[in-house]
Order: C-alpha cells, then sequence, then structure tokens
C-alpha cells in the first residue's frame, strides 16, 4: 500500500479547520493550533488515522464485502462517482433515503421496483400503454436511477460505511451505528469524532482535501480487491487436480471390477471342452 505523503494533505488545504466557536471539543485531540480564530488540524495525526482507515478498508475489500460510501454536498458528489465508481463499490451522492440501511429490505424492493421498469422499455411492454402512462413511468424510474442506482448491486447490508461530513449524514450515522456496522469517516473540527469508528480528522469541505483522502482510500480498496483476485486465480487450478486425480482412481476401479468378469467367461467354456473330447471317445469305441 502506498504511503500516504504529508505534503500531498497540506497542499489540498486539509489541515485548515472551520472557526474557533465552532469546534467540538471531543477533536482537541487533533487541533494543532489556532491562527486568525481557525482551528488547524494535526496532519501528522491526520496521516497516521489514514493509514489505520486504509489497511482495515483493504482488509474489507479483500475479503470480497461492500463499501457503502456516503457523500451527498456538493463539492463531494462528482469526486466520489469518479473515485469510487472504477471500485464498483456502492456509493449515495443524491439523497440519502430514511431507512436505506435499517429499513433495508424495502430498499431492495424499490430497487427490484426500478428494474423492472428498466426491463418494461426494453421489451415493448410500453407500446401497449397510454402516452400519460409511459411518461408517468419513466420520471418514476429516473428519480428511482438517481437515487438508487448507484447501490443496485448491493443485495445485502454493507460491511463497513465511508462518510464525507458526519454533520450531514448524521441520519446515515446513526442508522449504521445502530446496525454495529463500522464507519470510516472525513471528521472536520465541528464534529464528534467519537460517533466514528475510524476518524480521519481532516477538512471536509475542500475538493482537494476529499479528493486527496480518497485517493488514498479507494487505492487500499483497489489492492484489497487485485490481492484477492491472484488469491482466486492460485487456488483455482488444485480443484481441478483434484478432480482429475479422483476420475483416474475412478477409471482404475471400473477396469479392476472388469477383469474378474473376463476370467469368470473363461472358466464357463472349459467344462464344454471337456464334454466334447468325451463324446468322441464314446463314438471311436
Amino acid at each position: 500500500m502506498p504511503k500516504i505523503q504529508f505534503n500531498d494533505l497540506l497542499e489540498a488545504g486539509a489541515h485548515f479547520g472551520h472557526l474557533k466557536r465552532k469546534w467540538n471539543p471531543n477533536m482537541a485531540p487533533y487541533i494543532f493550533m489556532e491562527r486568525n480564530g481557525i482551528h488547524i488540524i494535526d496532519l501528522h495525526k491526520t496521516v497516521v488515522k489514514l493509514e489505520e482507515a486504509a489497511a482495515a478498508m483493504k482488509q474489507i475489500a479483500k475479503s470480497g464485502r461492500k463499501i457503502l460510501f456516503v457523500a451527498t454536498k456538493k463539492q463531494a458528489k462528482e469526486i466520489v462517482v469518479e473515485k469510487v465508481g472504477p471500485t464498483n463499490m456502492p456509493f449515495v451522492t443524491e439523497r440519502w433515503s430514511g431507512g436505506m440501511l435499517t429499513n433495508f429490505p424495502t430498499i431492495r424492493r424499490a430497487v427490484k421496483r426500478m428494474n423492472s421498469l428498466g426491463k418494461m422499455e426494453k421489451d415493448g411492454t410500453f407500446s401497449h400503454i397510454s402516452k400519460r402512462e409511459r411518461l408517468q413511468i419513466s420520471r418514476q424510474r429516473v428519480k428511482m436511477e438517481r437515487n438508487l442506482g448507484s447501490i443496485a448491486d448491493l443485495n445485502r447490508l454493507p460491511a463497513a460505511m465511508f462518510v464525507v461530513d458526519i454533520q450531514k449524514e448524521h441520519i446515515a450515522v446513526a442508522e449504521a451505528r445502530r446496525l454495529n456496522i463500522p464507519v470510516f469517516a472525513i471528521v472536520d473540527t465541528n464534529s464528534n469524532p467519537n460517533l466514528v469508528d475510524y476518524a480521519i480528522p481532516a477538512n471536509d469541505d475542500a475538493a482537494k482535501s476529499i479528493s486527496v483522502i480518497l485517493d488514498a482510500v479507494t487505492g487500499a480498496i483497489k489492492e484489497g480487491l487485485n490481492e484477492r483476485k491472484a488469491e482466486k486465480e492460485k487456488e483455482g487450478p488444485a480443484p481441478e487436480k483434484a478432480q482429475g486425480k479422483k476420475s483416474e482412481a475412478k477409471a482404475k476401479k471400473s477396469s479392476a471390477r472388469k477383469e474378474p468378469a473376463k476370467v469368470e467367461s473363461k472358466s464357463k467354456e472349459a467344462p464344454k471342452a471337456e464334454d466334447t473330447t468325451s463324446d468322441n471317445a464314446e463314438k471311436s469305441e
């Protein structure tokens, strides 16, 4: 896993916190100093926490489980789509639907409904309904696609959640905590880091800061996925060899069973030869 660079975080402005009057006292261990009424985050601690979070997320990805990314704030939406999309991990960037985790079966039914509406457009069902109904269904599908399209492949609850700005996504964090789902999050000076399992103290408002942190996190996830793929490729030939050995053993057993049958047929033919010789002897007499 590539080492996270201090200078990259510094250049991205990850050290800028909120105004002093807006701070959360629980963030005191991560604050380096105050400058012009603004708290400055200690990036040395950010690097340590980011490395811890990246290592944990790598192991989750390596195990084949899913991590749900949540970032509905304007400056984070496009970054999440760009960075998280290639990893095939689910993400929510439009709106967090209440109960997305705590009422997961209902969300799955909504996803199935969205998929069925998509099939209706392709299989020609639209040609048998009125124009008004087609318009209503199309609008419904577009809305569902916008809110649920990125989690269509999430067939079960995620193994973890990554959040940008836990203040804004407090409902998502509360649902994850209720279900004991580990939460990774970028935590600014106005937030409570005790609400999440892996807090990454950094500026959660600057697009560059979010981008640098997501680069590190998604890079670790990709490494985990690649290691999982490599292990599967190594394990792949082994079962085939085992099957080959089994088939050889079966062939030997079947051939061993056939050999006694030949011996029995010869023993049956032997008495016939004796009978013919005795008949010839009688005729000669």
